[in-house]
């Protein structure tokens, strides 16, 4: 990765995390859908992102979540899944050696590509995420209601996100 790369991922990184933990915390809809722009921290590393700097990328990102939610762990597995995921998506889905996009974007990748790596991807992160905070299988059908109703929420916020920052790649 270039130093311009890197100081736009820590620049994002920054910024999302700012607004997660500042003005998104305590923004949710009756108890039943919380937004998590965070992320897309993870999701928009660059393709060549190294595994090990993913996973370390996605465990810091965790952590510091947990320190401000104080959760005990709860974001950084949900982190750690998320780019679990994502490295299993991208290896089925893309030939990583002939991509010429550098980042899995909207505007490189298209909507529907997009939009189907942003669901697993939140839907995995989510469902770890709410089933750690619970850490009871008898409320199974309020947690799973309250995973899938997030999952739109922040889907219809990280694709708002990559509609407004992202210019749509040249024909």
């Amino acid at each position: 990765m270039n130093s311009r790369t890197i100081i736009v991922n820590l620049l994002r990184w920054m910024a999302l995390l700012f607004i997660q933990i500042f003005l998104l915390r305590n923004m949710a809809f009756y108890n039943l859908s919380t937004p998590f722009i965070y992320v897309l921290v993870i999701l928009l590393l660059p393709f060549r992102t190294p595994n090990l700097l993913l996973y370390l990328v996605a465990f810091i990102t965790g952590i510091t979540l947990d320190a401000f939610y104080d959760t005990l762990g709860v974001h950084t597995s949900a982190c750690v899944a998320l780019a679990f995921v994502r490295t299993i998506f991208i290896s089925i889905s893309l030939n990583r050696d002939s991509i010429d996009e550098p980042e899995p974007t909207l505007g490189n990748m298209g909507l529907r590509w997009f939009s189907l790596y942003a669901v697993l991807c939140i839907f995995a992160h989510h469902l770890i995420l709410f089933f750690l905070e619970a850490f009871k299988i008898s409320s199974w059908s309020y947690t799973l209601g309250r995973t899938l109703l997030s999952v739109v929420f922040t889907l219809f916020t990280v694709i708002l996100v990559e509609f407004i920052f992202h210019n749509r790649k040249s024909a």
